[in-house]
């Protein structure tokens, strides 16, 4: 939205508003920086490319997790926690609540977390591959049953 149409909104919203309202409105307008004053010709830092939106079920990703942990002197430390394993269920879409279930198996021993993708406490999530399947739940890997192919 250019600034020219952004005023003219602005100014629609202000005439509905009271008179005292519109005063702290217009005292307000000129504390919101504008476009133009921000440095447009830096170069934009390359940021950490976030799979949470592509995942979904058949995939084989990597899960940063943010854990407290305790020193054996009793002091508080934060680390990043990676959780390798395939998604076997992607649960309530894009919404804020919007969930993860995956599993992997660790010295013989099947493990399977749920991760809400938009936790503060999940860092990123990074995918690793990507098989083909026909079911958004793939809970018949825990049988052992693999009919999955790879696409690459």
């Amino acid at each position: 939205m250019t600034a020219d149409k952004s005023e003219k909104k602005f100014k629609s919203i202000a005439e509905d508003l009271p008179e005292e309202a519109s005063v702290d409105a217009a005292a307000n307008e000129d504390a919101v920086p504008s476009a133009e004053s921000e440095k447009v010709d830096e170069p934009v830092a390359p940021q950490l490319i976030d799979d949470r939106e592509r995942v979904r079920s058949g995939m084989v990703v990597k899960v940063h997790e943010k854990v407290l942990d305790r020193t054996p002197k009793g002091e508080e430390r934060q680390r990043i926690q990676i959780f390798k394993g395939m998604v076997l269920a992607r649960k309530h879409g894009s919404t804020p609540g919007a969930t993860i279930m995956v599993r992997k198996e660790s010295d013989g021993v099947a493990v399977e977390k749920i991760f809400p993708l938009y936790s503060p406490l999940v860092e990123r999530i990074v995918i690793d591959k990507t098989f083909k399947t026909r079911r958004s739940k793939l809970y018949f890997l825990r049988e052992g049953v693999n009919r999955l192919k790879e696409i690459k």
